[in-house]
């Protein structure tokens, strides 16, 4: 019966590393509230694991990021290590995991929907990162980052394009030739309720895309969005 003598392998599969000393992990799936209610154990709570693995976290995105993206300055890997490593992300791969299923929590947490809750799953996450890195350095935390990060980076890259077109364009055009894309407003069309609003952007003396939308700052975002869709799909040019 070896998974009664480890309840984690499961959960040690789905991170990608197996812990040599499983109180670490036990200490990163304790929450507050079931340490409150059984004062006398021997298992601290997650809260300090959090503080350790947060750090760990961050040095070891920054560095998997800037060997990944030789091309991006500080501020696109800044950007994309914040998505990587924020609030929302962590809690999403904590209930990817099922995490909520091996926390331990008091009667009040658990009986408020606390296995679910998106704060308690990002927060444990961090904790089981923290135990990794107590337990293996930061290459334990690296295994984990590369088994459940490393896929996501592209995608939110491509999220972090879609809310904010027009900067993630103007930061590709400053690397790529340092110049910045102009707008220019085409022409107005429709009644009033109903405006229409032609746009071009351009990089440098050609036009890298056209788009309309119902203002001028709608459209120049659809512009540049399709600017970069484009230059996504023909890098060379």
């Amino acid at each position: 019966m070896n998974l009664l003598r480890n309840p984690y392998r499961k959960l040690e599969k789905a991170l990608g590393y197996r812990f040599r000393r499983k109180r670490h992990l036990e200490e990163a799936l304790t929450h507050r509230s079931w340490r409150y209610e059984a004062p006398t154990s021997n298992t601290g709570d997650n809260q300090r694991l959090e503080f350790l693995g947060d750090a760990a976290l961050s040095l070891v995105a920054s560095t998997q990021l800037y060997h990944a993206h030789r091309d991006h300055r500080e501020g696109d890997l800044t950007r994309l290590r914040s998505v990587l490593c924020n609030g929302k992300t962590l809690a999403e791969i904590g209930e990817r995991l099922g995490l909520g299923a091996f926390m331990r929590l008091g009667r009040g947490e658990e009986q408020s929907g606390g296995r679910a809750r998106a704060s308690t799953l990002g927060d444990a996450l961090e904790a089981v990162l923290g135990a990794a890195y107590l337990d293996g350095g930061l290459k334990a935390v690296e295994r984990i980052y590369k088994h459940l990060f490393t896929a996501l980076a592209s995608g939110k890259e491509s999220a972090t394009a879609q809310d904010n077109p027009k900067g993630a364009l103007q930061e590709y055009c400053q690397r790529r030739w340092k110049v910045g894309p102009a707008y220019r407003l085409l022409e107005v069309t429709g009644p009033g309720h109903a405006r229409r609003f032609n746009v071009e952007v351009r990089i440098g003396d050609r036009v890298a895309a056209e788009a309309h939308g119902p203002s001028k700052r709608e459209a120049e975002s659809r512009a540049a969005l399709k600017a970069l869709q484009e230059l996504n799909e023909s890098p060379s040019a």
